[in-house]
């Protein structure tokens, strides 16, 4: 079992910057792909980021690329979504995720683990 855990959301004007983490507890997620959705009242989530176990392969929505960096500290078991140049329509839970097939978080489906999700809100 992987537990994740994400952290620092918030409020943010436009145009400001925050970094959200996301820690693993109960076993190494070095083999993991991960990745970052997020969600908005009366919306599906949505992908945002992913990045491969090994860090060196990212892909990103068309909505953040440019303003959104994906990372991983192996080490740490900690995953990271540096977030700059926020707008408002970026507002909304962001979750991260945690599978072995790449192919599941491509494709957001039966995503092994989830985290609970932190609020990040940009205001105007």
């Amino acid at each position: 079992q992987v537990q994740l855990v994400e952290s620092g959301g918030g409020l943010v004007q436009a145009g400001g910057s925050l970094r959200l983490s996301c820690a693993a507890s109960g076993r190494t997620f070095s083999g993991y792909f991960l990745g970052w959705f997020r969600q908005t009242p009366g919306k599906e989530r949505e992908f945002v980021a992913r990045i491969s176990w090994s860090g060196g392969t990212t892909f990103y929505a068309d909505s953040v690329k440019g303003r959104f960096t994906i990372s991983r500290d192996n080490a740490k078991n900690t995953m990271y979504l540096q977030m700059n140049s926020l707008k408002p329509e970026d507002t909304a839970v962001y979750y991260c995720a945690a599978d072995l097939s790449l192919s599941d978080i491509a494709t957001m489906r039966a995503i092994d683990y989830w985290g609970q999700g932190t609020q990040v809100t940009v205001s105007s």
